[in-house]
């Protein structure tokens, strides 16, 4: 059966949309509400990620970075986001387009969502647990967090 409609395109969208609204919840001067704090893994090389050579060569596939409490001028836009976050205490910029992002996570609230790649089906994630918390604003090199993994192909009709 042919998906003429697109629900796969269409489910990643809508949960890059999800990503996209969080995010905007830190754009104002006293940051993200309550205990929220983000884990946002992106691809390194995908298209439209700028950041600085060395983090790159430091984190060649994926990069995980920490949105908590010190960060700086979160610009949320409807294909990507920008933000300044501090590498061994020099400010760098990054500017990442929503399509790189392959995983997000708010463990104040125990809620996350993988985004499919190239070579593998959308998922939906609820990490179990608390997570081990690299320092805010810094980065961490991708692992996988121990959760629950929801494969959408179980909803769907045969």
């Amino acid at each position: 059966m042919t998906d003429y409609i697109g629900y796969e395109a269409l489910t990643q969208a809508a949960m890059r949309g999800v990503v996209r609204e969080a995010l905007r919840q830190g754009c104002n001067s006293n940051g993200l509400p309550g205990e929220h704090h983000f884990y946002l893994t992106f691809r390194t090389r995908a298209p439209g990620v700028k950041i600085a050579d060395y983090l790159i060569e430091r984190f060649p596939e994926e990069m995980t970075i920490v949105i908590q409490h010190q960060y700086w001028d979160l610009e949320v836009h409807d294909s990507h986001f920008e933000i300044i976050l501090k590498f061994s205490g020099v400010p760098q910029h990054l500017h990442i387009p929503y399509a790189a992002i392959t995983r997000f996570v708010d463990p104040s609230v125990n809620f996350g969502l993988t985004f499919e790649s190239p070579d593998k089906d959308a998922s939906v994630i609820s990490p179990a647990g608390e997570m081990d918390a690299p320092e805010a604003g810094s980065a961490a090199p991708a692992e996988d967090e121990p959760g629950t993994v929801v494969n959408l192909d179980a909803f769907r009709r045969k």
